[in-house]
């Protein structure tokens, strides 16, 4: 049974900026700060002197009124100290204390030492009609082609609109690299607002991707504590193929019921929508990839198509458009935007990845700029220099 102490405990799961703002204004002591003081004070040894009074004892000191730790201060305790964090709370005594994201045994503890224990949740940003119609008129200005993508995506956003549904959407977006897997979900993203949580596990193939994913010591970085800190309703995987099979089981019980749990942390995702993307170029691809156990877990299968040549020469022309008005006066001065897309126009053919397409115009309006600039100077001394070219067939090249 809890105790009867009268220390106020109010825990907090949400992202860091919420947590500051249910603070407000109020003054609060640093956890973190007051056990360091308490580590250095117990180094310090009194010696009595035979013969001499002992130094009168103090009294005792009342605790501090608010004391507030975050997310990021657990790391920064010993073992020890997590381990006996109620009994840490009683010897501080403060009369309230606020928590943000602590690990699930620290929140066990204390609901069972502290009476006067709660709960508050933040609210992430979840879609609804309204999101629904901006994302359908708004879609063609941020991504050319894939219609099919479109109708599909609104289909499966649909649930989460209706209020009834109380875990997430999850969907795998597949097909080739670079046509807009990443961008489409940055812009469901943008609608909602929020900072976008984004794993990249192509990264990951150490042992310490293990220990991310199912926890390891407190202090070490995990999944499970970044979903708690995120502020966003859109969580995106990037590249979810590229991790090890052994790594999949991982993600059953978020797929089937949107909780994830380690060994330090339980997470619930509530109403909010998951990504994952993958290069491969159909779903049964994916199904041999992932397995028929985590494949049928998924809600949604949205495959992107590779670009044809008529929409490369219009995404060439937004990239182009996009760079000029970012450009300084005098560097607009010396470009010809038509020119560039023309010139660029020959490439629509030969590449459908608007990344490295976008890689490429940087390179190429770059180097018509250092060419203008070298003119201008070879003018101003009269003296001939290497002109640098750049080849239709080809990136830039001397």
């Amino acid at each position: 049974m809890p105790s009867n102490t009268t220390t106020r405990v109010t825990i907090y799961y949400g992202p860091l900026s919420w947590f500051k703002e249910q603070l407000g204004k109020k003054s609060w002591d640093s956890l973190l700060e007051i056990v360091y003081e308490r580590d250095e004070a117990s180094r310090h040894i009194t010696h009595g002197i035979a013969g001499q009074d002992e130094p009168a004892t103090e009294e005792p000191v009342p605790g501090p009124n608010c004391v507030a730790a975050e997310s990021s201060d657990y790391a920064s305790l010993q073992e020890h100290v997590i381990t006996n964090f109620a009994g840490l709370i009683r010897s501080i005594d403060p009369k309230q204390l606020h928590l943000h994201n602590p690990p699930a045994h620290v929140h066990a503890q204390l609901a069972r030492t502290f009476a006067n224990t709660a709960v508050k949740k933040y609210e992430y940003p979840v879609v609804t009609r309204d999101t629904l119609i901006r994302f359908r008129d708004g879609f063609k200005e941020h991504l050319v082609g894939q219609e099919g993508v479109r109708e599909s995506l609104l289909a499966a956003l649909y649930p989460l609109t209706t209020g009834r549904r109380t875990k997430p959407v999850v969907l795998m977006f597949y097909g080739p690299s670079g046509v807009g897997k990443t961008e489409t979900a940055q812009f469901v993203n943008g609608l909602l607002e929020g900072t976008l949580l984004r794993k990249q596990f192509s990264m990951f193939h150490s042992d310490k991707f293990a220990s991310y994913l199912f926890g390891g010591t407190h202090s070490e970085a995990s999944f499970a504590h970044d979903l708690l800190d995120r502020d966003s309703g859109v969580i995106l995987i990037d590249e979810f193929d590229k991790a090890n099979a052994v790594f999949h089981s991982a993600f059953y019980q978020v797929f089937d019921s949107g909780v994830f749990e380690d060994k330090n942390y339980t997470v619930e995702l509530g109403p909010s929508l998951v990504i994952c993307t993958s290069n491969y170029g159909s779903e049964d691809a994916v199904r041999q990839a992932l397995g028929d156990a985590l494949h049928s877990r998924f809600d949604g299968m949205v495959r992107f198509q590779p670009l044809s040549k008529e929409e490369m020469v219009e995404v060439i022309n937004r990239i182009v458009d996009d760079r000029f008005t970012k450009l300084a006066p005098d560097e607009q001065e010396r470009l010809d935007p038509d020119a560039i897309k023309s010139l660029l126009h020959q490439r629509a053919a030969k590449t459908g990845n608007v990344r490295r397409l976008g890689k490429l115009i940087d390179g190429v309006i770059a180097l018509l700029l250092v060419q203008a600039v070298l003119d201008e100077q070879a003018a101003l001394l009269d003296a001939p220099i290497n002109r640098v070219h750049v080849s239709q067939e080809t990136e830039p090249t001397q």
